[in-house]
């Protein structure tokens, strides 16, 4: 039977790196993956920011350091943040520390990764940023809630602390969503979740952004900011 619905169109990424093995490496990854469209790769901001002028890019992947005479990563982020606001961003970098990814968080990219990383990280990441979500690995997102618990790194809103209190209490949490919330802030990964409750990992997947949804969490670092509240919470 013949479908009626339009092919679904590729995600169009442009690519921007000061060295040429980089851009070649990530081109070959990217081409990896039929949803992906590489329709540019650049070596300077300037080139990127006049394609811009004239076309159209669902995504872009950049480094956080450029070449030392160009646009520094971080007032780039902000450039394309300001004049092409559709465009998300993402951040891959040997330049991956906390301080950094908070920076850059702030300026409004809605990925990081870093480059000593695994490859499929990256297609993961473009893939969940499409979705709407913001993507950074569980290891970072843990250094990220330390930090903010000893100096403000990341500005959030400041009712989800009452929304949270506000959830929990009227039990808009059901008691399964609730025992993925408590051990995935305890340190526990999605995959050793499911293993813990012999759930799939699509069912605890579920439960975790279902629970966030109601909680008017949109990333989880969110979550671990008000890690002492959830707990306390979470085990009243």
């Amino acid at each position: 039977m013949t479908s009626h619905f339009p092919p679904r169109r590729a995600i169009r990424i442009a690519i921007i790196d000061d060295h040429q093995l980089v851009l070649q490496g990530l081109s070959t990854l990217l081409a990896s993956d039929p949803a992906i469209e590489i329709g540019g790769t650049f070596t300077s901001a300037t080139q990127l920011l006049n394609t811009l002028k004239t076309e159209l890019f669902d995504l872009v992947i950049m480094d956080y350091e450029l070449a030392p005479n160009d646009t520094d990563g971080l007032n780039l982020i902000k450039t394309l943040t300001n004049r092409h606001s559709a465009v998300s961003i993402l951040v891959v970098s040997s330049h991956y520390n906390p301080a950094t990814v908070a920076l850059a968080l702030r300026a409004g990219v809605k990925g990081f990764v870093g480059k000593n990383g695994q490859s499929e990280l990256i297609l993961r990441a473009i893939h969940e940023i499409m979705a709407g979500k913001i993507f950074l690995e569980d290891k970072m997102t843990h250094q990220l809630a330390n930090q903010v618990r000893h100096g403000e790194l990341l500005s959030f809103e400041s009712g989800n602390a009452n929304n949270v209190q506000r959830a929990i209490e009227l039990t808009a949490l059901s008691p399964k969503e609730q025992e993925v919330i408590r051990c995935f802030i305890t340190g526990m990964t999605v995959t050793e979740i499911a293993d813990k409750f012999n759930r799939s990992l699509k069912t605890i997947s579920g439960q975790k952004q279902s629970a966030m949804r109601k909680l008017g969490l949109k990333a989880d670092h969110e979550l671990f900011i008000i890690k002492d509240e959830l707990l306390n919470l979470l085990n009243a």
